[in-house]
């Protein structure tokens, strides 16, 4: 008699949905990286509810961006970088490069400088020796992980995200105001709220997240095998176009709903307390510790959850800003590139990765604010991501570039309406500094 053979368990469907998710995700949350966490709970200290319609605002058009990106990416089999040197002058290359290299710097010096700065919530050690710490860390585990277990690691870290949602939920809202300020945008032509605007575009819609969800698709496809064996080139279809649409979609809006909790926790918290400037990471702790009230020592317990979740996002972000760039200046320069590669076949790679890691750990040594210099970091992105929005747009919608897979139109008037409103808030704040 034969033996009966055990059937393998079906897996949920919540786990194959999951599965299906890598880039969109990933970049989704690193875009909720310390820089992010602190711009939006300045947001909403200082300004209430005043700004809470720019996560609702932002949602199509950081989608759209970010959908371009990733099928610039699967249809070309390369990264931004390698399509601008390809079919745009050696200026446009390395201005493009430039910018994307000298924005991820800074974000990673400031992102560095938030993660010491909350691990001293919970340890009393030297903010220097934990910046040293966190950027050994983060080297070791990008340079000798290989992509496939990396990426997972990254998908798990994106779950850190969750705290704030979970305090959303805990603290007693006004919703009847909340949901008025997440439809009717309010408005004030000031250099402060400007300032802060720009920030808040500048890390939703940030440069590093252009370069990495691109490359990111191109290293899905080789890790899984798409690539045509004769010609070398990527095996595109609707199919696969549409799961990364999803996975995509999946990540934006987890995003951006993360980005809504933080501004609404922050006003509801800090500003209706009064406390309308974060000054340090304590400070933007403080907005946890209704999550926490329950307990004795909530105020320690709030720190902690705060610190865990900065630390997590910045394990999650700072390896994408230091791979987008890394991917940016070895496309530019044809060298090879990919997490896939051991450190002895791709040193220039992982060069590039561990000169802007530790350049931005050094930003740290020279008595900048680690909080401050997470808003100005995403206010540096917000201008940066303006001239590299008009080349994506224009490539996303070209025939010669992208063929059947070029934008449509509903994604032609995303994009370019996206590049004319972080032009407007770059250039408003500017003006009103100078007048």
């Amino acid at each position: 008699m034969k033996p009966e053979e055990t059937p393998k368990p079906k897996r949920s469907k919540l786990l194959r949905y999951f599965s299906l998710l890598g880039p969109g995700l990933v970049t989704g949350a690193a875009d909720d990286d310390p820089s992010g966490i602190a711009t939006y709970s300045q947001t909403g200290a200082q300004f209430g509810y005043g700004q809470l319609w720019t996560a609702l605002f932002m949602l199509p058009f950081m989608t759209a961006v970010q959908e371009a990106c990733a099928r610039i990416g699967m249809v070309t089999g390369m990264g931004i970088a390698a399509v601008v040197k390809t079919h745009y002058s050696k200026t446009v290359l390395y201005a493009v490069v430039a910018l994307v290299v000298i924005a991820n710097v800074i974000n990673i010096g400031a992102d560095i400088g938030a993660m010491a700065a909350a691990a001293q919530l919970l340890v009393p050690l030297p903010f220097i020796a934990l910046t040293l710490f966190f950027t050994a860390s983060i080297l070791l585990l990008e340079i000798f992980t290989n992509y496939k277990i990396y990426s997972k690691i990254l998908k798990w870290l994106a779950l850190t995200l969750l705290a704030y949602p979970l305090t959303l939920f805990i603290v007693h809202q006004p919703w009847g105001t909340i949901l008025k300020a997440s439809v009717i945008p309010h408005f004030e032509f000031s250099f402060a709220f400007l300032f802060i605007i720009t920030g808040v575009l500048g890390t939703t819609i940030s440069p590093y997240m252009f370069f990495w969800e691109a490359s990111q698709e191109v290293e899905e496809q080789k890790e899984n095998k798409l690539v045509n064996d004769v010609t070398g080139g990527p095996i595109v279809s609707w199919t696969y176009i549409r799961r990364m649409r999803f996975d995509n979609n999946f990540g934006m809006i987890f995003s951006e709903f993360a980005t809504w909790s933080i501004i609404v926790v922050a006003a509801t918290v800090l500003h209706n307390s009064g406390v309308t400037d974060i000054k340090t990471a304590a400070d933007a702790a403080k907005a946890l510790e209704p999550l926490v009230h329950s307990f004795p020592h909530a105020g320690f317990l709030a720190k902690l959850i705060f610190s865990v979740g900065i630390m997590g996002l910045g394990l999650l972000a700072i390896p994408v800003l230091s791979g987008s760039a890394s991917y940016a200046v070895c496309e530019a320069f044809n060298w090879r590139a990919s997490l896939n590669y051991k450190l002895k076949r791709a040193r220039g790679f992982y060069g590039v990765i561990i000169a802007a890691t530790v350049v931005g750990l050094l930003i740290n040594f020279i008595g900048i604010d680690p909080v401050k210099a997470l808003v100005y970091a995403a206010v540096l992105n917000g201008v940066a991501a303006v001239p590299l929005l008009f080349l994506i747009a224009k490539i996303a919608a070209s025939d010669e570039i992208m063929g059947e897979y070029k934008s449509k139109a509903l994604s032609k008037t995303l994009l370019w309406i996206t590049f004319v409103a972080m032009g407007a808030a770059a250039i408003a704040m500017f003006y009103t500094v100078l007048k």
